[in-house]
């Protein structure tokens, strides 16, 4: 079993910046894949991002490439999605994700365990 529990999120005007954090607790953190994903009121919920457990590689949504960054430190068990030139279309509740599965996942079903999200909020 494997907890997570999201950080970071608020509110902030377009162009400007948050970083996200997913603090993991239970099993060892390292041998999971992470990822983000996003839901916004009234839309189903949305991929953002991936990493596989060592972190060498990254996956994002075309949406949010480069402007976006996931990474993680498995030394302190936290994965972190970092958030530049923010949009008002990047509103929306951040739910981290971890995965059991080897390599980068971007549909929800991957995933086995679910943090309870944070809200972002970009104003105009």
């Amino acid at each position: 079993q494997v907890q997570l529990v999201e950080s970071g999120g608020g509110l902030v005007q377009a162009g400007g910046s948050l970083r996200l954090s997913c603090a993991a607790s239970g099993r060892t953190f390292s041998s999971y894949a992470m990822g983000w994903f996003r839901q916004a009121p009234g839309k189903e919920r949305d991929f953002v991002a991936a990493i596989t457990w060592s972190g060498s590689r990254t996956y994002y949504a075309d949406s949010v490439k480069g402007r976006f960054t996931i990474s993680r430190d498995n030394a302190k068990n936290t994965a972190y999605l970092q958030m530049n030139g923010l949009k008002p279309e990047d509103t929306a509740i951040y739910y981290c994700a971890a995965s059991s599965r080897a390599g980068l996942h971007s549909t929800g079903p991957s995933y086995d365990y679910w943090g309870q999200g944070t809200q972002v909020t970009v104003s105009s």
